[in-house]
């Protein structure tokens, strides 16, 4: 297989506000170095760089993956009511791979903002059943609902989530999502989605969960991040779980060499 095939399905523009730091021209330059031909944008919650993002794409001859990562609220949308350490939503990963699948990605993100909205907007596993047609998706990074389930110990649980997904979007259209970030519990969450993957035949998928577009930026967001958690950088709470120097646009080569043992 042509290494240069390899897609970045997993990334946040500068339209991710105050979490995402990658600008859309470097972008395309930098995949074009690389000699890939197609990416994704997964902003946070929103879906305010599809135009601009699309565009650019076509014109720089890269096929363009509309897509968002979603906030899923653990039960009902229009639940407000939590304790202090409840779970008030889980990321998930959202793909439109047709026109169909766009307008209802687009349903998505607004009903999130209309009727789920709690510190983040929110959707449902009822919207995802009342939308799903022509979406793939993915099972995110450490904050998604299956591997947080992973990290609790709760492996027979995740399994029967990893099921559900799949009998929401169709067997083919759910990923179960492989990170390479240095962070040990991504490393034990890829260990159980792999063992997931062998009960259940869903597949896996890399992706680099791309925050920033070289690797000497990750200073410049850790600042990005601080001001979005209203933290200092000398707090103790500035190293925010999951933030690290690898969440950069990596190159085919380098993402390969990250999963050289998981064809």
């Amino acid at each position: 297989m042509n290494k240069n095939s390899f897609v970045h399905l997993h990334l946040h523009t500068a339209y991710s506000f105050l979490d995402g730091a990658i600008h859309l021209d470097g972008l395309f330059k930098k995949l074009i170095e690389n000699g890939q031909t197609a990416v994704a944008i997964t902003d946070h919650g929103a879906m305010f760089g599809t135009v601009d993002f699309y565009k650019k794409a076509l014109k720089n001859n890269i096929k363009p993956i509309i897509g968002c990562e979603v906030y899923l609220a653990p039960n009902d949308r229009h639940n407000k009511n939590y304790g202090k350490d409840e779970d008030k939503s889980y990321h998930l990963i959202l793909l439109a791979k047709n026109n169909q699948g766009l307008k209802n990605l687009q349903h998505l993100v607004s009903k999130g903002f209309l009727e789920g909205f709690y510190y983040k907007p929110r959707i449902d596993m009822a919207l995802l059943e009342e939308y799903r047609e022509g979406l793939i998706c993915l099972s995110a990074c450490l904050a998604g609902e299956i591997p947080k389930l992973i990290v609790r110990d709760n492996f027979n649980l995740a399994i029967d989530k990893a099921r559900e997904y799949e009998d929401i979007f169709g067997k083919g259209n759910f990923y179960l999502e492989l990170q390479e970030n240095g962070l040990s519990e991504q490393r034990i969450v890829n260990n159980n989605l792999i063992e997931i993957s062998k009960k259940t035949n869903i597949p896996v998928v890399a992706t680099n969960d791309s925050h920033f577009l070289n690797k000497e930026d990750f200073a410049t967001h850790h600042i990005l991040m601080c001001i979005q958690t209203q933290n200092t950088l000398n707090s103790s709470k500035s190293n925010h779980m999951g933030h690290t120097a690898e969440l950069y646009v990596k190159t085919p080569d380098e993402m390969w060499a990250a999963f050289k043992d998981i064809p």
